[in-house]
């Protein structure tokens, strides 16, 4: 990224960068708990999450165990009919290896977020993010996030937030560390 001076002068008024310090330990939870909170305030997300995990033993829900649930409790902690659906589906396929979740870490990017896009309820955004975050991936720039299309834009003194088309464009001379150039323009947000 030295070949960006923009990005290098992020990079040494940002710090090291901490991408890869943080791995969940269950993955599956993380796909439940992103699959709950889509399209929820922080707050009821906490909320509705919480609940549906004082469902289980220890607060851990497992793809069986939530299959076991009928409809009416997983109603009963604010799940809507159709995160009923994508939590039965995500649940469904983990437990039979359609989603294994052990061979993401295995192959390439593209056959990762084809395998978590084919989940109900995992769009692109949340399966780059995973890969990001959980996979530690390198060269993932999710092109679809708000923050990150907004941190370009000041980042670079653009006019409007880049399309997907241009962003993709300026961050070619990033590869393959995409990632990590993700990461800081995250970061100037808090700056």
């Amino acid at each position: 990224m030295a070949a960006d001076p923009v990005m290098a002068e992020l990079i040494r008024r940002a710090g090291p960068c901490r991408l890869g310090s943080r791995r969940a330990a269950d993955p599956f939870f993380l796909l439940l708990r992103a699959i709950v909170s889509q399209q929820l305030s922080t707050k009821a997300a906490a909320t509705i999450f919480g609940r549906l995990c004082a469902l289980f033993p220890g607060n851990e829900p497992t793809p069986t165990r939530l299959l076991a649930l009928d409809d009416a409790a997983l109603r009963g902690v604010g799940l809507s009919n159709q995160k009923m659906r994508y939590v039965r589906d995500l649940s469904s396929r983990v437990r039979d290896r359609r989603l294994d979740l052990a061979r993401l870490d295995t192959i390439p990017d593209d056959e990762a977020l084809e395998a978590l896009t084919a989940v109900l309820g995992i769009g692109t955004w949340t399966a780059e993010i995973f890969l990001l975050f959980q996979l530690h991936r390198p060269d993932i720039l999710p092109v679809g996030d708000l923050g990150l299309m907004t941190a370009m834009q000041r980042v670079y003194g653009l006019r409007s937030r880049p399309t997907p088309k241009r962003a993709l464009l300026l961050a070619e001379k990033w590869r393959p560390h995409r990632s990590v150039a993700a990461w800081y323009l995250w970061r100037s947000l808090e700056m």
